[in-house]
């Protein structure tokens, strides 16, 4: 089975519900997790040349910080689980290319990643990093996903019933790659 998880953290709380299930699972399967935090590339966006090494350094500082605490977050997960962990802070332009060549440099066998579910104009502009993941990895990718399930609600007492949407807990699902081999088939 698996034995060494990437999990890549931007800090959400749908990231921290992707920890506490990649933790989960390397418990149960005896196997250790990495937690991986992209942060993003200084770009220049000020005319002033005085300003920008003051801005660059704080830029690089706040960043440092925050990914700090998103990792710390991996690591105290893992440690309550008896999980051997390890993290990585790292800076890329591309989150989905750091998060895919730091799997395949540390020899991890699955990708246990959060999906914002973006889509629309902001999932365009934006991009899914998660999509990205999907589409470049050969490692297989767990997806963990807060989904939206309409139901039934009945009010108490009140003898009617309406439609409402209500947030179901978060569930994952493995997309990988198979490799299929063409046996020609016999002839009787």
């Amino acid at each position: 089975m698996f034995k060494h998880l990437l999990v890549p953290t931007d800090g959400s709380a749908l990231s921290e519900v992707a920890v506490q299930m990649a933790v989960t699972f390397a418990a149960e399967n005896h196997a250790c997790v990495t937690g991986l935090h992209v942060m993003p590339e200084f770009h220049v966006l000020a005319y002033g040349i005085e300003m920008l090494a003051d801005t660059e350094e704080k830029f690089v500082q706040v960043h440092r910080e925050r990914a700090e605490a998103f990792l710390a977050t991996v690591t105290k997960a893992a440690s309550q689980a008896s999980v051997r962990c390890e993290t990585v802070a790292t800076t890329r332009a591309h989150p989905y290319e750091a998060i895919i060549s730091t799997a395949t440099e540390r020899n991890c066998d699955l990708i246990v990643m959060a999906s914002h579910g973006r889509s629309g104009v902001r999932g365009l502009l934006i991009g899914s990093e998660t999509q990205k993941v999907l589409t470049h990895s050969a490692i297989p990718v767990l997806v963990v996903r807060q989904s939206t399930q309409t139901g039934v609600v009945g009010e108490a007492g009140a003898g009617t019933q309406s439609t409402t949407s209500k947030s179901s807990p978060p569930h994952g699902f493995i997309i990988g790659r198979i490799q299929r081999a063409v046996t020609p088939a016999r002839s009787t």
